[in-house]
């Protein structure tokens, strides 16, 4: 229902604007958008969310869809102002606008964004929950493992914010320390998939009370989860990595021409 509620607000407020911003907003920013809605669905709506309470390597592709393919589609589609503008005037200007309009949490959110803030938060949320106490726990209990999908997604957000810088927010050229930032990151989603993939005994207890649907056993289990991991997440920071550097090339190129 929210997702639903999130795209009808997005597309009321994306047609809005298109009429003031029309190169701003393209077709392929409301596309972008809804696709990330669509994958939040197919994440923790669809028969994945069930499998993924009995089988390792469906939660895994449950945290990559909602960690590394539904944040960079909704910030492509500058999502800020569509969904003001596609809000209720009144929500907008009595409930809303006093805390737009707060330095603190102005200041909050900038700090928030700041590309080392924003890593730190990421990726020591991405591991946390990967412990197996957290982990195990988050399955054995509906509310935490809602709350751990909302961690996974909103620090992901906050980390793909920096590179994609949707507007209005302030747009500083991309630099080459974002391919350390999206370099490291990628480090500690190898190091947690190698780790999985080749450890000697499943790491999360979990799934030895569960019969596996596929009938996989866990071991098997949890290697295909730590490769899907591995090669889907770095997949995805390898193609920001060449997207970044081939502008950045160009740049350099139209400023030395």
């Amino acid at each position: 229902m929210a997702v639903i509620l999130f795209a009808v607000v997005y597309t009321h407020g994306w047609f809005a604007i298109r009429k003031t911003r029309p190169t701003l907003f393209s077709t392929w920013r409301l596309t972008a958008f809804l696709l990330g809605l669509a994958i939040i669905w197919l994440a923790i709506a669809s028969p994945l969310d069930g499998f993924a309470d009995a089988s390792l390597s469906a939660h895994m592709v449950e945290h990559l869809l909602l960690m590394s393919f539904v944040p960079p589609l909704l910030l492509l589609g500058y999502p800020v102002v569509p969904l003001l503008r596609g809000l209720p005037h009144a929500v907008t200007a009595h409930i809303l606008a006093p805390f737009i309009r707060s330095k603190f949490l102005r200041r909050l959110g900038g700090l928030l964004v700041m590309p080392i803030v924003a890593w730190l938060v990421m990726n020591l949320i991405f591991l946390g929950w990967h412990i197996p106490t957290a982990y195990d726990f988050a399955l054995e209990h509906e509310r935490w493992h809602d709350f751990e999908h909302i961690c996974f997604l909103g620090s992901s957000i906050l980390f793909w914010w920096p590179i994609i810088r949707p507007w209005p927010s302030h747009t500083h050229r991309t630099g080459w320390s974002m391919l350390l930032y999206l370099v490291t990151a990628d480090i500690v989603n190898t190091a947690l998939s190698a780790f999985l993939a080749f450890c000697d005994r499943p790491v999360y207890s979990y799934y030895y009370k569960l019969s596996n649907p596929f009938h996989i056993s866990p071991m098997s289990d949890q290697m295909a989860g730590a490769v899907m991991m591995w090669v889907m997440g770095s997949l995805v920071f390898l193609v920001a990595i060449i997207f970044i550097t081939l502008n950045l090339l160009q740049s350099q190129k139209r400023f030395t021409a």
